[in-house]
């Protein structure tokens, strides 16, 4: 936590009323703050002041007064988010009492610099559905580089926290070309390649990701060293054919071959394919069907329940789920190639342009509404998780956030909001590599941990290269039950301990895991906190933000 002498919210709003244009608004009313306070880590809210984030010379007005009062008894802190949306990793939370929320939200202008390229620079409030409705609109064929956090989350925040997602530009930051932003002393920072290029149009620097000498851009991610204003990002053109993949294993000892199956479709069909994900039973069942302990119980499915599910739904031991762009001769040799990667080892395979789906579609809409109610909900979970392959935010995994929330249940026909909702989710999201005994050690890891603690153990592996996955483990819990919030903090602190044992990291931290993991004497994080004396030696921007103090 930031040491930084107190401040009154009121006397502090005052002030930056006085340096702020008509476009940007102070808040302090408990009503006005009551959305940035809400999370669904459990923790209580500290925000007192937020300011929202009209122009971007505002930023600046901001900066410019943290500054001036650094070593004053009005000294604060600020706090920079996108859209808050980080949902499960702190959602809008600051971790300094005294800093003061830069929302920048209302900074959600699209560019298109370039239609045929697929050039596109975006500000920090650009949601996935903001991007989606420009392509639309004005007609261009691109795919927006989609998450499952919902299309009310930022583009710009996503690729910040070195987000992926299932669409051919997997790793969203390494779709980034250039950034650009603030830093804590006012400088507003761009590339030596945008400082020398005297062309009208300063366009060769958004195409370039590594720019000239030092390659700083990496530096403003998953940090606490600058306000980003503006991104420009590289967007996958359309293909001209595309197909889903679904196979699946009916036996828990059939992971091996699954794990090897995927290896070999990303190792031979580089470039064709998507990311691929690898779903156990437990994880499926929970985006099907409601929680069949009802879902205040703080208590994990027992296997009967499990079996029932999946008896119910048809869900396997394991299921692949990938993907498959590109020219339609390419596409058609690529399933090909996956028929043949999985015959005679999966018990089912299913591609959404096959005739099964085009069968099953085509017999429901012969039957009347209440027949088949399963059946008709995998097809849409299905239909929605192809929208999201092609491009198409929508909330076909949120509801999974609402699976132990007795409080609301999930509406994917309205806006999903899991921290105004009362979702209780943290993850754990560690790289393993991709390697059957350690995919196997970490399986037996989680679902050894989890139960101990009351909590669900649904995992899923997303490739993101041939040589190494990331787990998303989503520790879904009753957020007011006061117990089952702490046994959910206890459950993650073991995975991560243990896990770390392994050699199984995770890509990012919450807050809470930030401050407890990372040693400040280390040289790694020596070097950080040299930059950070450097560019911000008054500690303004989200101290204590992955740097360790």
């Amino acid at each position: 936590m930031n040491e930084k002498p107190s401040i009154t919210a009121d006397t502090l709003g005052v002030l930056l009323q006085r340096v702020l244009s008509s476009a940007s608004q102070v808040l302090t009313s408990a009503a006005d703050l009551a959305p940035y306070q809400q999370n669904c880590e459990g923790n209580a809210g500290l925000t007192q002041v937020v300011v929202v984030i009209g122009v971007t010379a505002d930023i600046k007005a901001v900066l410019a007064l943290a500054s001036a009062q650094a070593n004053s008894t009005q000294a604060f802190s600020v706090h920079p988010l996108s859209t808050g949306r980080n949902w499960g990793y702190c959602s809008a939370r600051p971790n300094d009492a005294a800093a003061v929320i830069l929302d920048l939200s209302k900074l959600n202008t699209i560019t298109c610099d370039d239609p045929v390229l697929g050039i596109f620079t975006v500000t920090p409030g650009v949601t996935q559905q903001d991007l989606r409705h420009f392509l639309n609109q004005h007609q261009l064929k691109f795919m927006v580089p989609v998450t499952g956090a919902g299309p009310g989350c930022s583009i710009l925040g996503n690729a910040l926290e070195r987000g992926y997602g299932i669409t051919p530009y997997t790793d969203h930051f390494a779709a980034v070309n250039c950034i650009r932003g603030v830093l804590a002393d006012g400088t507003v920072f761009r590339s030596a390649v945008a400082e020398l290029d005297q062309s009208p149009d300063d366009f060769i620097d958004k195409t370039y990701k590594y720019g000239l000498g030092p390659y700083l851009d990496g530096l403003w991610t998953q940090s606490n060293l600058a306000v980003v204003t503006e991104m420009t990002i590289r967007l996958k053109a359309d293909p001209e054919a595309f197909s889903a993949f679904y196979l699946q294993f009916a036996s828990e000892h059939q992971f091996e071959q699954a794990q090897q199956i995927v290896f070999t479709i990303l190792q031979k069909l580089e470039g064709v394919v998507g990311s691929v994900n690898i779903m156990d039973q437990r994880r499926v069942a929970a985006m099907m069907a409601p929680n069949p302990n009802g879902p205040a119980a703080h208590q994990v499915m027992s296997e009967q329940q499990v079996a029932d599910i999946a008896r119910a739904y048809d869900i396997p031991a394991w299921t692949i789920a990938g993907t498959l762009y590109g020219q339609k001769t390419v596409v058609k040799a690529a399933r090909r190639e996956v028929k043949r990667f999985g015959a005679g080892q999966c018990s089912k395979m299913v591609f959404s342009d096959g005739l099964l789906i085009k069968f099953g579609k085509a017999l429901l809409q012969l039957l009347p509404a209440a027949m088949l109610t399963n059946p008709r909900k995998m097809l849409s979970s299905l239909d929605a998780g192809i929208k999201i392959m092609r491009g198409y935010p929508n909330q076909v995994a949120l509801p999974l956030a609402y699976w132990r929330n007795p409080r609301v249940k999930a509406d994917t026909s309205q806006l999903l909001n899991p921290a105004a909702d009362g979702c209780g989710l943290l993850w754990y999201a560690p790289l393993v590599p991709m390697r059957s005994d350690a995919m196997r050690r970490f399986i037996e890891h989680v679902r050894l941990v989890c139960p101990q603690y009351g909590i669900e153990p649904m995992i899923t592996f997303t490739s993101l290269k041939h040589d190494m996955v990331d787990s998303t483990i989503p520790i879904v819990f009753n957020l007011a039950d006061p117990v089952a919030v702490a046994q959910a903090h206890a459950c993650l602190d073991e995975l991560v301990s243990k896990g770390l044992k392994q050699g199984w990291v995770p890509y990012r931290l919450n807050l809470a895991q930030q401050a407890s993991l990372l040693d400040a004497k280390l040289p790694f994080w020596q070097i950080s906190a040299k930059i950070k004396q450097a560019l911000d030696p008054h500690n303004i921007i989200s101290p204590g933000r992955y740097q360790p103090e």
